[in-house]
């Protein structure tokens, strides 16, 4: 009798186990169907390759403003060189995004971007972007990191204003400095 009933509960924890494997693969994609439900995270896409393709639309202007923050483990001083540009959609534009690590030891950083409103988010096309690759500073190094991006003319004409959001994340603990510096051969 107790070795049945000892059956049953390895057999319900191992169905638990199977549970939460499998909830744990669901969540980013129940994640992505809920802000797409909701109109929140307006994520970017990778980078853009039809930069050409664009005409510049000069009867339109958008204003861009940029926001940066640091995650809450992150020393750097991270912050952009203007708050806000006015562009036209279809043109090719730049911001500088300024880096430097106040610490006494290398660290690694990876800056994870977001669009505001949600839905302009597929119109906000990354042609460059320190996002798409890791940050190394060295302690007291400063940088200038550029984001290079197109507002694209489809972009709905009542949409006259994004917010380009950075958060800024430490990822020295997975990704350490000096085995990227081995790596590179530097």
């Amino acid at each position: 009798m107790a070795e049945i009933s000892l059956k049953k509960l390895v057999t319900r924890l191992l169905l638990v186990v199977v549970a939460m494997f499998v909830f744990g693969f669901a969540l980013v994609p129940i994640y992505d169907v809920m802000c797409k439900a909701l109109g929140i995270n307006g994520k970017t896409s990778g980078q853009y390759q039809d930069a050409q393709r664009q005409q510049v639309d000069t009867s339109r202007q958008v204003r861009v403003q940029f926001l940066s923050t640091n995650a809450i483990d992150m020393v750097w001083d991270f912050y952009p060189k203007s708050d806000d540009i006015v562009v036209h959609p279809g043109a090719v534009n730049e911001m500088i995004f300024i880096a430097r690590n106040p610490s006494d030891h290398p660290m690694s950083a990876q800056a994870i971007p977001s669009i505001s409103p949600s839905s302009a988010a597929v119109y906000f096309h990354k042609t460059e972007c320190f996002c798409f690759t890791q940050q190394v500073l060295q302690p007291g190094e400063q940088i200038e990191m550029p984001v290079r991006f197109i507002v694209d003319r489809d972009m709905p004409k009542d949409v006259k204003h994004l917010t380009l959001a950075y958060t800024l994340f430490d990822i020295t603990a997975r990704h350490p400095p000096v085995a990227a510096a081995a790596k590179t051969g530097g």
